[in-house]
Parts: structure tokens; C-alpha cells; sequence
């Protein structure tokens, strides 16, 4: 063999081990597609944590690439259709614009989706909670099931309320069927609902000014990502018109809402992260039932009610998960 022959079999050697190292050091990528905006930091903790729990920390072994529609679901396919460019292991998809988003832009990338599992099976996305077929798997927060529960719970804090005006997002695909819902529960306990439309800042506070022309005595506020986004402008809203609210996360109630029931999104966002991490360690989509929540929340926010002049029934906060004092 001749020397230099030689040489360029030692130095393929040396490469190829080298190249190989270079390989195995590539980390997996996890697509966070959100309709939202990066405010909503508690629950990315949460999703990390479920994350850590199947053994993968965000920098170390796994990376996470983060795309915001920031309340403008013209823009998710574009954004989902970036995070297929990319190439990403896994998208994480929120809310039923986010989902339909990432569900057309890739049929093979596994999809892990945080949304309302009534919307999903009505819409086609899944064949059903326990196999939801394709490429889709991922938590149902059970968001619009629970809006005649609510209605239920405000009017127990309001016996004497016989209208309530339900804000709804035209916006939203299935605003109508939701609506519906609620006005159906609201004629069996023979109220009146009246309906206020807004899918824009300036619509809810459109909203809030008609309510006193329309004589609601308090206000359920309807499930939708975006008026999660808007929670500090309702609540601001509320106090102003002094109207007695019900909404979905105990987020609101925390930020001075007076009451709030729903699933709990933390605990929902770590389900989420836990699987995801099943999916990076093998496990196919299909083969994953869609996940329900395990923990729903009423909290009372006491300091409101006393502002709005409301005395609380004993068989409510006695129910209650947390009052606020």
C-alpha cells in the first residue's frame, strides 16, 4: 500500500467516527404551534415539566421551536406550514384553529393537540377519544361541554337573575352550536339568554356597553381562546359595569373575575408535555387515546363578590376548590 493511500484510509477512518458523534449528538425538535401569544409562561412551565417527567429537558436533550398567531388564526397554516419545513419530530398543537392547521399541513408528523374533544370529533380530525387514528393524539380540555354547568353554578350564585347575556366569538367555527347549547340550558331553567357578539377588543367592549340596555343581571363569558387572551380586559369590564361574571380558567378568578369553572389548564399542559414525550421515546399517535381531564376547578373569588355587593351561598363555597378571600 502506498503511503498516501495509506494516510486517506487513516483519515476516513478518523472522519467517520467523527461524523457519526456529529449524528447521534442532533437532538429532537418539538413544534409548539400556539394560537395565542408567549404570555401564557405558567403553562409552558407545566408542558416542560411533563416534559421532564419522560426524561427530556428543553436545551439539554430536546429543542423546542415556538410559533405565536397572537389571536390571528389566518395566520396558524402559515406558521404550521413553517414548522413542517423545519422538519420538526412533533407538533403541538392548541385550540381547534391550531389543529386544523397543523392537520393540513402534514398527514405524518405526529400531532399532540390541547382542544376541545367534542369540536374535534364533530369536525372529522379524530375517529374517536380512545383511537383517534392518523397522526393525532393529545388532551381534550373540555372547554364548551362545561358551558350549561356553568350557567347551572351562576345562576345558583344568582337565583334572581332571569337574564343572562352570553358572550360569544362569531369568529370561532362552531360559535352557533355552542350557543345553542346554552340557550337550550337556559330554557329549562326557564331564563332568558340574550347573546353578545366579539371576536375583536374593540367588539368586547361593544359588548359590555349593551349589556345594561339589554337588563342582564350577569354575564357568562363563552369558552374560546381568544377571550382567555382578553381576560384581564373582561374582568376590567365587569368590574366597570359591575355585571356578576362566569368564566372558563380559574385564571380569570385569580386575575379579580368572581367566578370561574372549568378543567384545569395547568395540569392539561403537563399531561401534554408527558405525551410528547412518549412520542420522541417511540410511541405512535394512533396507538395513544385522546386524554381527558382529570381535575376540574370552581373557584370563588370572595373580594369580588363583596364589591358587587353578592353574598355567596354557603353550597358554593363549601363545592369551591379555592375562594379567593
Amino acid at each position: 500500500m502506498q503511503r498516501r493511500d495509506a494516510l486517506a484510509l487513516i483519515a476516513g477512518s478518523v472522519a467517520w467516527p467523527l461524523a457519526a458523534r456529529a449524528q447521534q449528538k442532533a437532538i429532537p425538535v418539538i413544534g409548539f404551534l400556539g394560537n395565542g401569544t408567549p404570555s401564557v409562561t405558567p403553562w409552558i412551565a407545566a408542558f416542560r415539566r411533563g416534559l421532564h417527567e419522560r426524561g427530556y429537558v428543553e436545551g439539554t436533550n430536546v429543542a423546542i421551536e415556538y410559533r405565536w398567531a397572537e389571536a390571528r388564526y389566518d395566520r396558524l397554516p402559515a406558521l404550521a406550514a413553517d414548522l413542517v419545513n423545519r422538519k420538526v419530530d412533533v407538533i403541538v398543537a392548541a385550540g381547534t384553529p391550531g389543529i386544523q392547521a397543523a392537520k393540513s399541513a402534514t398527514s405524518t408528523i405526529p400531532i399532540v393537540l390541547i382542544g376541545p374533544g367534542d369540536e374535534l370529533l364533530a369536525a372529522g380530525f379524530i375517529a374517536s377519544l380512545a383511537r383517534p387514528g392518523g397522526n393525532l393524539t393529545g388532551v381534550s380540555i373540555m372547554s364548551a361541554e362545561l358551558d350549561p354547568k356553568r350557567l347551572d353554578l351562576l345562576s345558583e350564585l344568582l337565583p334572581h337573575a332571569k337574564t343572562i347575556a352570553f358572550i360569544e366569538n362569531p369568529t370561532r367555527a362552531n360559535a352557533g352550536s355552542m350557543t345553542e347549547n346554552v340557550q337550550k340550558a337556559a330554557r329549562a331553567k326557564g331564563m332568558q339568554l340574550v347573546v353578545v357578539k366579539a371576536g375583536t377588543e374593540t367588539e368586547i367592549d361593544a359588548a359590555f356597553g349593551s349589556l345594561a340596555e339589554l337588563h342582564a343581571g350577569a354575564l357568562l363569558v363563552g369558552s374560546d381562546p381568544f377571550f382567555n387572551m382578553r381576560r384581564e380586559q373582561l374582568v376590567m369590564l365587569a368590574s366597570r359595569h359591575a355585571i356578576p361574571a362566569m368564566y372558563q380558567w380559574r385564571e380569570f378568578a385569580e386575575t379579580g373575575g368572581l367566578v370561574s369553572y372549568g378543567s384545569s389548564l395547568t395540569d392539561t399542559y403537563q399531561q401534554v408535555g408527558a405525551s410528547v414525550g412518549r412520542i420522541l421515546a417511540g410511541a405512535k399517535p394512533a396507538d395513544l387515546p385522546i386524554e381527558q381531564p382529570t381535575k376540574f376547578e370552581l373557584v370563588i373569588n370572595v373580594k369580588t363578590a363583596k364589591t358587587l355587593g353578592l353574598t355567596v351561598p354557603q353550597s358554593l363555597l363549601a363545592r369551591a376548590d379555592e375562594v379567593i378571600e
